[in-house]
């Protein structure tokens, strides 16, 4: 007997009864750029569609998102070189922009699900996610720094600290910080198998926040390895992370499943900004759908294994979906 698989793609309406995967922007986390001043919304031209706000235009860019269903943010800051010092001190300062921000965000829409990044590196006048001493970075003595900017996070509000830096111990350190300072309801969602890849330029001009001298591969994973991630999972859930995150996504699918086969914590995977720009830029050369392609990815990290997807998507699929 011939076996016909076609007779469940016959229309619309069968494929959708045996589709196995589906994205939601119940799925999504909504990456944002956060400036310093007032009305100011500044395009990144490496990330089209993607902008830099002031607080008073997040704050509606954050509203306007909510009405389209998305319910989850992850701010970033970018910060002057005025601001940055060897020790990030104004990462921890109760009166620098950013926490003012991360505190307006939670009064406004305490229902949202506010997160943050955890690394040295906006604020770094170095560009390293650690402490710099003679040309290397030092992990133990960034714990106390990374550790003085999640205290200064939680108490503005966030509901989710994430860890990028890549630090030995440094989500035992935070979690013990917050525990003992009565944050027992902070969240870790760690950096667990973050990358040393070529994906994260435009991500760096929006912060201008790329290393001042030589690279992160001391710290960030070599992309060669796969085993080593599920260390990085195994040490990340002993010491007390509810979430575990790769970094980048699209070419890292098969570092998703290996996580989310070992690990009964859920998987949230970064589709980060090069992924975003380049599929901006061939589509702007009229090489692809940029609309089909963006479905296609973010199903794709879906179906490798993710519960959760951060993406600069996120709006753009929310206004499809709508």
């Amino acid at each position: 007997m011939l076996r016909r698989p076609r007779r469940n793609r016959k229309s619309e309406a069968v494929r959708n009864l045996v589709e196995e995967n589906s994205v939601s922007v119940n799925d999504l986390i909504f990456p944002l750029f956060l400036i310093d001043g007032v009305n100011k919304k500044v395009e990144v031209g490496s990330m089209p569609g993607i902008y830099r706000f002031s607080q008073d235009l997040m704050l509606k860019e954050i509203e306007e998102c909510m009405k389209l269903g998305i319910m989850a943010f992850d701010v970033f800051p970018a910060y002057p070189e005025s601001l940055k010092t060897a020790t990030a001190s104004e990462s921890w300062n109760p009166e620098t922009f950013y926490l003012k921000a991360l505190r307006e965000i939670k009064k406004q829409f305490p229902e949202v699900c506010l997160m943050s990044d955890v690394a040295m590196d906006p604020y770094s006048s170095d560009g390293h996610d650690g402490l710099v001493k003679n040309g290397k970075i030092l992990n133990d003595e960034t714990l106390e720094i990374l550790g003085r900017m999640s205290l200064a996070q939680a108490e503005a509000g966030v509901d989710i600290l994430g860890p990028s830096d890549m630090m030995d111990g440094r989500v035992g350190h935070i979690r013990r910080l917050l525990d003992e300072s009565g944050f027992t309801d902070t969240s870790i969602m760690s950096y667990t198998a973050k990358y040393a890849s070529a994906f994260y330029g435009p991500f760096r001009d929006a912060l201008d926040s790329a290393p001042k001298f030589g690279d992160k591969k001391t710290y960030q994973m070599n992309p060669a390895n796969a085993r080593e991630a599920l260390i990085e999972a195994d040490l990340d859930a002993e010491e007390g992370a509810d979430f575990l995150m790769v970094k980048p996504a699209l070419s890292y699918l098969d570092i998703i499943k290996l996580l989310g086969d070992h690990s009964p914590l859920p998987i949230a995977a970064y589709n980060v900004s090069g992924e975003y720009s380049m599929v901006k830029a061939a589509a702007a050369n009229g090489w692809l759908n940029s609309e089909r392609a963006m479905l296609e990815i973010l199903l794709s990290i879906k179906r490798s294994g993710a519960k959760i997807i951060l993406s600069y998507f996120a709006k753009e699929f929310a206004l499809l979906k709508k």
